[in-house]
C-alpha cells in the first residue's frame, strides 16, 4: 500500500497580514515545520509540499517540493494532487496546524478504508487533517476555487472522524500565535 503525504503550505496569509505566516516562529521554529515534522514522524512512502514560498523550503527537509504560483486553495491541491500520482492512501494535511501529532496522523490513516475517507474533527465539524483512498481521488480534483475539502468530509459517517479537539488549532491571525 502506497500512503503518500501532502503538506499543503501555499496560501496568502490575508487574514495574518504582510508576513508570510507559515515562517511566524512558533515555540522556536518557523509554523510550517511543526506540521513538517509532524509528517516527517509518520509512516509515509513519500512526502509532498506544495508551496508558494520558496523561503519555507529549509523547513521541508524530506519532502518533494512543488512551488506555484499563490492562488486559491484548490490550485494548490490541484497541484498536490498531480505530483502524488495515484497512492492507496493521500494524506492531506495543512501547514498552518502547529499542534498535530504522527500518532493523530497515523489514527486517521489507520481509519481511512479503501472506499471510506477518515478526518479530524473538533467536535463540531470534519477538519484537515484528512486521508483519502484512492477512489476517492477524483472527487477531490473536481473542487475549484477556494474550496477545500470540507463538503466531501461532512457527508462521512461519524466513525470516520478522529476526535482531537486540542490538536485542531490553525493559524490565521498573529494572536493565533
Amino acid at each position: 500500500m502506497i500512503r503518500t503525504g501532502l503538506l499543503l503550505a501555499a496560501g496568502a496569509s490575508r487574514r495574518f497580514g504582510p508576513q508570510d505566516k507559515l515562517l511566524a516562529p512558533l515555540r522556536g521554529q518557523p509554523l510550517v515545520a511543526h506540521a513538517a515534522q509532524a509528517m516527517r514522524s509518520t509512516d509515509l512512502d513519500h512526502r509532498i509540499a506544495v508551496i508558494a514560498n520558496p523561503d519555507l523550503t529549509p523547513w521541508l527537509e524530506g519532502f518533494r517540493i512543488i512551488l506555484i504560483a499563490q492562488g486559491q486553495q484548490s490550485d494548490s491541491l490541484r497541484a498536490g494532487l498531480q505530483a502524488a500520482g495515484i497512492p492507496d492512501r493521500l494524506l492531506i494535511v495543512l501547514g498552518d496546524m502547529p499542534d498535530i501529532t504522527a500518532a493523530h496522523l497515523s489514527r486517521i490513516i489507520a481509519t481511512t478504508t479503501d472506499d471510506l475517507p477518515a478526518c479530524s474533527h473538533d467536535g463540531r465539524s470534519p477538519l484537515p487533517p484528512a486521508c483519502f483512498p484512492r477512489q476517492s481521488l477524483g472527487a477531490l480534483e473536481t473542487l475549484t476555487a477556494d474550496q477545500g475539502a470540507a463538503r466531501l468530509l461532512r457527508q462521512l459517517p461519524p466513525a470516520q472522524y478522529i476526535t482531537a479537539p486540542t490538536l485542531l488549532r490553525d493559524i490565521d491571525h498573529p494572536e493565533d500565535l
